[in-house]
């Protein structure tokens, strides 16, 4: 409870100084003011934009960030697995990650033009690098004692990547998914910024053509929002995911 009222204080501390800065300190068309941010915020609650717009960035985003983490997952157990394959490919993964994955964005638009499949396929790409190589790493670093033992006792392929591969790199999965979650929205964000009329990004873009500075942070604001419920969402299935860690917790806290 201290620390929840702790965190509310820097909060409203850091808000009443701002509020306090604006006209005075600083020219107020630069940083607004709070007051003023959640009036533009409520306007758009009230009209229905925030929800259409945050719609549309949530559907790229969770889209995207589904069908990275699917394809990165899948791939980083494939490789994690198959030593071989892993060092004739590791140049050209290594070499196209290397890419700032935005500058692809233009790309991107002549492939697949300007709709929802731009921003999706966008938003995939990042998260798909950052899942493949946590998902790699947590394969590679499972014991080899382990793998041996279940292959003395008669398993093959199957059963060590279900009784013990999985188990023992879902972890760093896990890890890569929240850590994906950010740069999801930096993707569905910024393919919304160059070449869309729709979503949060865009709502950005037009507050910022229009020296808005108010709507500029009211749909930072919205960005932050749902990047948080979408860290969340995260957190519940690596909980119900790994079950052991809060067991683990409790252990560690009767010792």
């Amino acid at each position: 409870m201290k620390m929840i009222l702790g965190r509310f204080a820097i909060l409203a501390a850091i808000l009443g100084f701002w509020e306090f800065a604006s006209g005075r300190f600083m020219e107020p068309y630069l940083i607004s003011t709070p007051s003023k941010i959640m009036t533009t915020f409520w306007a758009w609650l009230m009209d229905g934009r925030i929800f259409f717009h945050a719609g549309i960035t949530a559907l790229e985003a969770v889209a995207g960030f589904i069908l990275g983490a699917a394809v990165g997952m899948t791939l980083g157990i494939l490789l994690g697995r198959a030593e071989k394959l892993a060092e004739l490919l590791n140049p050209f993964i290594m070499g196209f990650y290397s890419i700032p994955k935005i500058a692809l964005a233009p790309l991107f638009i002549i492939w697949f033009g300007i709709g929802l499949e731009m921003k999706i396929l966008l938003t995939a790409t990042i998260v798909f690098f950052l899942v493949f190589l946590n998902t790699y790493t947590g394969v590679r670093s499972v014991s080899p004692e382990l793998v041996n033992i279940l292959r003395l006792m008669g398993a093959n392929e199957r059963h060590v990547l279900r009784k013990v591969v999985v188990p023992s790199a879902i972890v760093w999965v896990f890890t890569g998914l929240r850590l994906s979650v950010p740069y999801a929205m930096i993707g569905a964000i910024v393919g919304e910024m160059i070449a869309a009329n729709r979503g949060l990004g865009y709502l950005l873009s037009h507050a910022s053509a229009q020296f808005n500075t108010a709507g500029v942070f009211a749909a930072l604001f919205a960005i932050i929002t749902l990047s948080v419920l979408m860290n969340t969402a995260v957190g519940i299935v690596a909980k119900y995911a790994m079950p052991w860690e809060k067991a683990q917790k409790k252990r560690e806290v009767s010792i």
